[in-house]
């Protein structure tokens, strides 16, 4: 897309995304996403019942009284977008195809971030890391990341959730907290998600298509898959290849579901043809 077409983009988006995390998600995402350390905030007198473990003792050798460390929850937090940008995002028959409704979930999530304090990094991958963008703060470092998000044109056109998860693993060396934002359009990835679940705070969010479930009958189609760029013919009105085709999708979704439950990550499902609104706060009210 041209220079002035995407500015257009992004400004729409950040117009819709910016007000909704304001307005609606600034609490929901406050209260779900807490820093995780204690820092040290100063010292007053001890009182009756402190934990010994908390006297300074040099500010007690000094005033010969005893004093007290008082520390607070530190609220500042690292957030990392992990995007899915395969060819499989860019299909949708509703309202929006999957590669937007991504763009718009994760600037809400990082507009979010910044009216939280936060710092904010996305990982591109498709079948390998595409690109990484370091966290950081500020409105203009948000603008970036949609602009790259909605031009970024990848070299690769599969999944591997499990390099994405590698990535994140060994590029972020302190805790944060990450969202996995795809279709989950793979396999094998369940160690790499145990893995970074335990170093990170990870959360899942599945995108799907309604076209997707079922197979339509419009009889005898050329299909591309956009993920291998093969092509085949497919008799849609054919019974038995309409029964494989949604046992083939069911299998995968629940694939994903179950290794994101046995992993212990939160996650969200939400289709290109709902709002994506509650699906998300439902997911920040569960934690």
């Amino acid at each position: 897309m041209d220079a002035k077409e995407l500015i257009k983009k992004v400004r729409t988006i950040e117009i819709k995304t910016r007000g909704l995390s304001r307005q609606i998600f600034a609490g929901e995402y406050h209260s779900a996403f807490k820093g995780k350390g204690m820092a040290f905030s100063e010292v007053r007198e001890y009182q009756v019942g402190d934990p010994i473990k908390d006297i300074d003792w040099h500010v007690t050798a000094r005033f010969n009284h005893p004093y007290v460390k008082v520390f607070e929850e530190e609220r500042e937090m690292t957030v990392v977008l992990l995007v899915d940008m395969s060819a499989s995002l860019q299909f949708g028959t509703t309202d929006k195809m999957k590669n937007e409704l991504l763009a718009e979930i994760s600037a809400v999530l990082s507009f979010s971030a910044i009216h939280n304090n936060d710092k904010i990094g996305v990982i591109f991958f498709t079948s390998q890391v595409e690109k990484f963008i370091p966290p950081k703060k500020g409105k203009k470092h948000i603008l970036r990341i949609i602009r790259e998000m909605l031009d970024f044109e990848p070299q690769h056109s599969g999944t591997n959730i499990s390099e994405a998860l590698r990535y994140l693993t060994n590029a972020l060396k302190k805790r944060c907290t990450a969202f996995l934002i795809s279709d989950f359009r793979d396999d094998n990835y369940l160690d790499a998600l145990r893995i970074a679940g335990k170093k990170h705070d990870l959360v899942g969010v599945r995108l799907s298509d309604i076209r997707e479930e079922t197979l339509p009958n419009i009889g005898l189609v050329h299909m591309l898959d956009p993920e291998t760029g093969q092509t085949r013919w497919i008799n849609t009105s054919n019974k038995r290849i309409q029964k494989t085709y949604e046992k083939y999708w069911h299998e995968l979704r629940q694939q994903s579901i179950e290794y994101l439950k046995k992993s212990g990550v939160d996650f969200a499902e939400i289709r290109t043809d709902q709002d994506y609104v509650k699906p998300l706060i439902a997911l920040f009210k569960r934690r």
